[in-house]
């Protein structure tokens, strides 16, 4: 396409659309891109993230790994051009588990991953193995693939502020994480300076007479305006399947409710130099006597001595603070905006994470002031991104970012650019399309799918 004659409209500001602009206007010199949102840039969810990547992902293909291996190929070089403004690390992310029961899953997952592209399987049993932790900075010459540690002694010797009672590790290495903000600005930046407009407005209308995409409805401040476009690009996040209805194309997506806590974690609970930790383990949180009892007698609060399941993960976060998740509900629910904050979060969270690492029980029923913030992943049923065109001609989504909008940013945005410039498209190209969803075969795949590797 010529860059003079294409009108690119991307409805959706958040980390997905500035990449979507930047690769557009960066890498394919597109001159007349411009960028709507109601609000301000890389705010609503995008700035809500946990900041984390990692290219460790279930099959049933390659599609994901790939994917996410070429985004963190960008990532690292906008690192490299930057001289780390974005503060990537590769610290990895460490998934323990207290069940011998789960070691044979756990093997056979660094195996799989190998073979789909996610780097070479180690396996330490002994305690003479030559483990290696990652380096606590910067990204350059560090390993992939992934280490699963069984010799109890040798996770002690490296990880003493696991549980006890810890009986395995994984350690998948191409992980990490970095500043989201800094890498949205320098997207944002380099968008500016490329002569894309960002206009504040909120979209109350497409235009797709004829059957194509031909311009976007724009309301700002009471009075509207008209964005003629060649191309229109739903980046809409929690916003995409309302968007999407006024092309009159239905999303297979959902919203889920995630929050994270995060607290000036003053007695050093979280080692600074720890990677990011997921508990493998379903558990029932850490009461001490008298607070079950109490907690059994009052009706409304009596669920939280019930089962947890697994998951809660967490990471430190700068020079005092500790970042931790939980996803206890699990609900699909309508987005609404500001997000309800759930019951009991930072309680919930901060014993869920102790059960991992014992030295947070010193916080236990006296959180230091926590600040508690979330978005909505929204997500497909197997957990892969929707990107690329619609039956609507011109019209394009890059969607359903689920808790990796972050890290598949880059290659999302670079997808989204090559489609619209009849570039040529990756491999991985269809695992992403609206369109998979019309293969018999692949809906039969999906009763058999799995979680998609969700955290």
């Amino acid at each position: 396409m010529s860059p003079s004659s294409s009108k690119v409209v991307i409805c959706g500001a958040g980390i997905a659309g500035v990449a979507a602009a930047y690769y557009l206007a960066v890498d394919y010199g597109l001159d007349n891109v411009v960028l709507v949102d109601e609000g301000n840039p890389l705010s609503l969810t995008s700035d809500k993230s946990t900041e984390a990547y990692r290219n460790w992902w279930p099959g049933p293909d390659t599609a994901m790994t790939a994917f996410m291996n070429r985004s963190i190929d960008l990532i690292e070089g906008i690192a490299r051009a930057t001289d780390n403004r974005i503060n990537l690390n590769r610290r990895g992310y460490v998934f323990a588990t207290a069940d011998a029961g789960k070691i044979p899953f756990l093997e056979t997952m660094a195996r799989s991953a190998e073979e789909r592209g996610g780097g070479a399987a180690r396996f330490h049993d002994t305690p003479q193995s030559p483990y290696t932790p990652s380096p606590e900075r910067g990204f350059e010459g560090a390993l992939d693939g992934a280490d699963i540690i069984t010799d109890v002694s040798l996770i002690r010797r490296h990880y003493p502020f696991l549980a006890p009672e810890t009986i395995a590790v994984a350690h998948a290495r191409r992980a990490g994480w970095l500043s989201a903000q800094q890498l949205g600005m320098v997207m944002l930046e380099a968008v500016r300076a490329h002569g894309v407009q960002i206009v504040k407005g909120r979209v109350v209308g497409i235009d797709t007479a004829g059957g194509r995409a031909r311009a976007v409805h724009v309301e700002q401040q009471g009075e509207r305006q008209t964005l003629a476009a060649t191309h229109v690009v739903l980046a809409a996040g929690p916003m995409q399947a309302e968007m999407a209805r006024m092309i009159g194309v239905d999303l297979p997506i959902r919203a889920e409710r995630h929050f994270k806590v995060s607290f000036a974690d003053t007695l050093g609970g979280m080692p600074r130099n720890a990677p990011m930790l997921i508990w493998l383990d379903e558990q029932r949180l850490p009461w001490s006597d008298e607070e079950r009892a109490a907690l059994a007698e009052d009706e409304e609060a009596h669920w939280l001595l019930g089962q947890f399941p697994e998951g809660v993960h967490g990471r430190p976060d700068g020079a005092s603070a500790t970042l931790i998740l939980f996803n206890h509900h699990g609900d699909a629910v309508d987005p609404i905006f500001p997000l309800p904050e759930p019951e009991y979060y930072a309680e919930i969270a901060l014993r869920g994470m102790s059960t991992m690492v014992p030295a947070l029980r010193a916080y236990n029923g006296k959180v230091p002031r926590p600040y508690i913030d979330g978005g909505y992943y929204m997500r497909t049923r197997e957990n892969r991104p929707l990107i690329g065109p619609v039956p609507v001609e011109g019209a394009y989504i890059s969607c359903a970012f689920s808790g990796f909008g972050v890290m598949g940013s880059c290659a999302s945005g670079e997808l989204i650019a090559r489609h619209i410039t009849g570039a040529e498209l990756p491999d991985y190209a269809p695992a992403f399309l609206l369109s998979r969803y019309q293969d018999a075969a692949y809906g039969a795949l999906l009763d058999q799918w799995g979680d998609g590797g969700q955290l």
